[in-house]
């Protein structure tokens, strides 16, 4: 990771809300390429807003740079174009149809063919279980399965940033350290990952560096290490 290169995304004075009222207020934060990239927070903090502002999907004001791409006015398809794709919480799968039906559908803007199932056997080999079962109805899964079927379908959409909303949400703590380890996969392949969680500890154990949020605003960051011995971290998110 070459920390002297501009980074990947770059976000500097962003807010954002619904309607009057103000959720995101001043928000700055930038992912390098090739790391992962912990924004933590209690629920209602904010996190998922900055989501959608990152991908257009809510309007802001401030500056979004990706890949040397300026995004603060830009559609939803222009950030998706830039390279930045999001595994939503909740999964949202095509639930009726096939797990590698659902696996295609995140490569539907790709047309090399060759290129599509090269990256396909890439992810199944990420996701073993996911080949074992890629005949099966997306919605007949388990929770971790299907997550691990929202993640594969991000990665089929080749991104430079891959941004995980709330990905241990409602799984078994075995489930959730495979998929932790699914993450230190890809980043060896080059993926950048903002992941975004509840779960202080889980995330910044597996991070890089990190973002905390409270009320919409950026309040601590810096090297995932040292997050998880700040004091100020330790007594507000893990109890210590």
């Amino acid at each position: 990771m070459n920390e002297t290169a501009a980074p990947l995304l770059k976000v500097e004075g962003l807010s954002a809300g619904y309607g009057e009222l103000p959720v995101l207020t001043d928000v700055s934060l930038e992912v390098r390429r090739a790391e992962i990239v912990a924004l933590v927070g209690s629920n209602g903090a904010g996190k998922t807003t900055l989501l959608r502002a990152l991908s257009r999907v809510l309007p802001s004001t401030g500056s979004i740079v990706m890949n040397g791409r300026q995004l603060s006015q830009a559609a939803p398809d222009q950030a998706f174009a830039s390279g930045m794709v999001q595994v939503p919480e909740g999964r949202q799968l095509f639930d009726r149809m096939s797990v590698q039906d659902n696996l295609l559908m995140g490569a539907y803007r790709r047309t090399a063919k060759a290129d599509i199932a090269r990256d396909l056997d890439k992810v199944y080999g990420f996701f073993p279980r996911l080949s074992e079962r890629r005949g099966q109805l997306a919605g007949s899964m388990s929770g971790g399965e299907q997550q691990m079927c929202a993640m594969a379908r991000a990665l089929m959409a080749a991104p430079a940033l891959m941004m995980i909303d709330e990905m241990s949400l409602g799984l078994a703590p075995v489930v959730v350290e495979q998929l932790m380890g699914v993450l230190a996969d890809i980043q060896r392949e080059g993926v950048t990952v903002l992941l975004v969680e509840q779960d202080v500890h889980l995330a910044l154990s597996g991070a890089d560096r990190g973002y905390v949020m409270e009320t919409g605003r950026i309040v601590h960051s810096g090297p995932a290490a040292e997050l998880l011995t700040d004091p100020k971290v330790r007594q507000a998110y893990l109890g210590v």
